[in-house]
């Protein structure tokens, strides 16, 4: 049961709001630089159906103040990571950075940190990382052991055991020198690890040593030397592929389609496109494309330039914040033109392309006849049917998917208009329907159609505008079957064999048969 709003004392200062369920489950974290004013907005009319369901799970709010809007940011996504509310956005690669773990043992082993779901680290030892490319420090964790002499058993053995004959281990379970020598062996390690000591320093001291070595004629001393130099020159050849595998640009579409947001990225190096991956999220609240990209940022690695197909939100909080986390300065563009508008242009295609996978042909083909943003999966066809002054009333069909959903159909009597007035009386039947929809918060079609021309056209988009309800409206001629669209002179023609055109002559036809019907039964009962 919904929490009544006017019953919390809710604080007018920056922070996060934690909702939650009547289990006391959180479902919801936002942040607000008002606290009072943003969890207030929530609970007014015309939200959108998400956001509806979200208010009607809440039975109560918590809050956390912080000093200012930066940090509001900040706790959200920690926190978010922590409660991982089911109406949040979640992105699946959550832990893509790995991390490497030096246990607290007598003589310690180097692992890959393990973590729960709240991001809490498994097991006791030191930390070290994040280090980025999580699949490529897997591949060298097992160089770093071999180099550093680290040991792999779970348990100390009595014996020294078959990594000590095959050099990768000195076997401190035996030998009294390698436990000795085990300590100045980790203390390396986590000076590589930490980046306190240069790559290139150590090698230079090995190198000195491998010579010291040879001149004493300890040969066996030299030859682990040089195997350390070949294992360390293996872990240097990866660290600088992830190197050049970095961007310093990556580009984001972002399409937005039934209360859904839609992203693709595209990583660029060297002129070619490296990597790319897809994300969706629900609007729900906060949740908007500067949140998403923020959260996208905790577990990826963040190049100079983000390069957008819109702009987000607080776009120069995310810049500093996001510079602050980077070190360096990131910038956030949205081009008009040139390479980069090219790439989000292919990104934006490529949304198209997800989107049409599995829609009829017809209605991808409307899609880019008309310019939509998105396919038109759901189609409502408006016609008058006018036989008198007396019979005069206004019909609608419906096509989901290209086809008739009978079930939907709508017929009107005319109300408001006396006469023969067709302009009116599409007025009177748009305004009416839509209305009722806006009202009821029921969800919008993707494409209005009215049977007849340029003067329908223009009644009906009175209409939507009087009702505040933005939806693309179109009209269908038909004498020649020309398509009239808003801001245009010039008609639309298509060709006649186009499945675009037989699904709007389909849905005209089916309006009007519906309307004859219906004025034939008034016409019966009178």
């Amino acid at each position: 049961m919904t929490r009544d709003i006017s019953k919390i004392n809710i604080p007018s200062h920056p922070g996060i709001y934690l909702m939650k369920d009547k289990t006391d489950k959180v479902i919801y974290i936002g942040k607000a630089k008002n606290l009072k004013n943003r969890v207030r907005s929530y609970f007014l009319k015309n939200q959108n159906y998400k956001t509806q369901k979200l208010v009607e799970n809440i039975s109560d709010v918590e809050f956390v103040l912080t000093d200012n809007e930066r940090e509001a940011f900040l706790l959200e996504a920690n926190m978010i990571k922590r409660y991982r509310p089911i109406f949040n956005i979640e992105l699946k690669d959550q832990q893509r950075y790995t991390y490497l773990r030096i246990t607290n043992e007598q003589y310690p082993r180097l692992l890959v940190a393990r973590r729960t779901r709240t991001g809490k680290f498994l097991g006791s030892g030191r930390i070290f990382g994040p280090f980025t490319q999580g699949s490529s420090k897997l591949l060298t964790i097992g160089s770093l052991r071999k180099t550093f002499k680290i040991r792999i058993c779970k348990t100390l053995p009595k014996k020294a055991c078959l990594e000590y004959h095959l050099g990768n281990c000195e076997a401190p379970c035996e030998f009294k020198e390698a436990q000795k020598r085990y300590t100045q062996h980790v203390s390396n390690l986590e000076s590589i690890l930490k980046g306190k000591q240069k790559m290139r320093d150590f090698i230079e001291k090995q190198k000195q040593e491998m010579k010291q070595a040879s001149d004493s004629l300890e040969f066996e001393r030299a030859r682990e030397i040089r195997d350390t130099l070949q294992r360390l020159g293996n872990l240097q050849t990866r660290q600088k592929m992830e190197f050049i595998q970095s961007s310093d640009e990556e580009f984001f579409g972002a399409r937005i389609q039934d209360q859904v947001a839609h992203v693709m990225t595209f990583r660029k190096t060297n002129g070619v496109i490296r990597d790319s991956d897809k994300f969706s999220f629900d609007l729900v609240g906060d949740n908007s494309f500067s949140n998403f990209l923020f959260q996208y940022y905790t577990t990826h690695k963040i190049p100079k330039t983000i390069v957008v197909s819109q702009i987000p939100e607080r776009k120069e909080l995310l810049e500093s914040i996001l510079s602050e986390n980077a070190g360096f300065s990131v910038e956030i563009v949205m081009p008009k033109k040139g390479k980069r508008k090219e790439m989000i242009d292919l990104i934006m295609k490529n949304l198209d392309l997800i989107e049409a996978k599995g829609a009829e042909p017809g209605l991808v083909e409307l899609k880019e006849q008309l310019g939509l943003s998105e396919i038109p999966k759901v189609i409502e066809c408006f016609d008058i049917s006018n036989h008198g002054d007396a019979f005069a009333v206004g019909s609608m069909s419906r096509f989901v998917g290209g086809r008739p959903d009978k079930s939907g159909y709508r017929k009107f009597k005319i109300k408001t208009v006396k006469g023969k007035d067709d302009f009116a009386m599409i007025g009177e039947i748009i305004k009416r329907r839509y209305h009722r929809l806006s009202e009821e918060k029921q969800s919008l079609p993707d494409l209005v159609v009215i049977d007849g021309g340029k003067g329908q056209l223009g009644s009906a988009l009175k209409s939507l505008q009087a009702v505040r309800v933005a939806i693309p409206c179109i009209s269908l001629a038909k004498e020649n079957e020309e398509i009239y669209l808003p801001r245009q002179k010039e008609p639309l023609v298509i060709s006649k064999a186009s499945p675009a055109l037989k699904i709007l002559q389909h849905a005209r036809d089916e309006a009007h048969r519906f309307g004859v019907r219906y004025n034939r039964n008034l016409q019966l009962i009178s």
